[in-house]
């Protein structure tokens, strides 16, 4: 048995003690970018006209996969990397688990979580990246596009294509995943609009939030990054 962990910052909710987990950055990312790929997903589907708007939405995901990579290596606990991507044998461990009469709590990403995470923003960053080079057969590329031979951009756009296809695979198995938990008593969707799991008997314990400056501060320079991108001279 584990030690049961105890909040820095507790409070109630429903008239049970509840522990902060996610920060407001971290919601903030994930809210944003659901609705973000939901758009640029519309905007594609809509036709030549609303392909500015199609990429507009892609410089934003972009954006806030480089301010996810920044927040995962100096944000707060919960955020980073290294607090949640684990071995083999955890993630082992904590499947056999699942399916016994004794499963593991995390407070912050479990061990299958934590990879599942990394999967879905290797996904978003092939999708935002090559987008940048794709081309739509008409009157649009992207802004990179003029800077790669035209088989290449073709190539690239294939990707595009096919990945978005991949990337929706991993959200429904995603959403799948929230859903299970729900139906064993775990809201998952409830913490990531509140921020809070409550009190229980947890294998991990997340280190203290981060400041907003540090947060605003990566986002500043995520936006840089890719606004220097995507107008660099042909």
């Amino acid at each position: 048995m584990s030690r049961p962990t105890q909040p820095d910052h507790p409070a109630t909710g429903g008239g049970r003690l509840q522990i902060p987990v996610w920060d407001w950055s971290v919601r903030l990312f994930h809210w944003a970018l659901v609705l973000l790929i939901a758009a640029a997903w519309a905007t594609a589907e809509a036709g030549v006209d609303y392909m500015h708007w199609h990429m507009r939405c892609g410089y934003a995901v972009l954006t806030l996969l480089l301010f996810r990579l920044l927040w995962g290596l100096v944000g707060s606990g919960s955020a980073r990397f290294c607090g949640f991507l684990r071995g083999p044998r955890a993630v082992l461990a904590y499947a056999r688990a699942w399916f016994s009469h004794e499963p593991q709590h995390y407070l912050g990403h479990n061990p299958l979580g934590g990879w599942m995470v990394i999967v879905l923003l290797l996904l978003v960053g092939v999708q935002a990246g090559t987008g940048l080079f794709a081309n739509d057969d008409i009157f649009n590329e992207g802004p990179l596009a003029r800077l790669v031979s035209g088989d290449t951009s073709d190539f690239m756009t294939t990707i595009h294509k096919v990945n978005f296809n991949l990337l929706l695979a991993a959200v429904g198995l995603h959403v799948t995943a929230v859903l299970l938990y729900l139906l064993r008593g775990e809201n998952l969707l409830r913490a990531m609009f509140n921020g809070r799991k409550p009190a229980g008997d947890y294998l991990d314990r997340p280190g203290p939030p981060a400041p907003a400056w540090r947060a605003v501060l990566c986002l500043a320079l995520a936006g840089a990054a890719v606004w220097a991108l995507v107008t660099l001279p042909g």
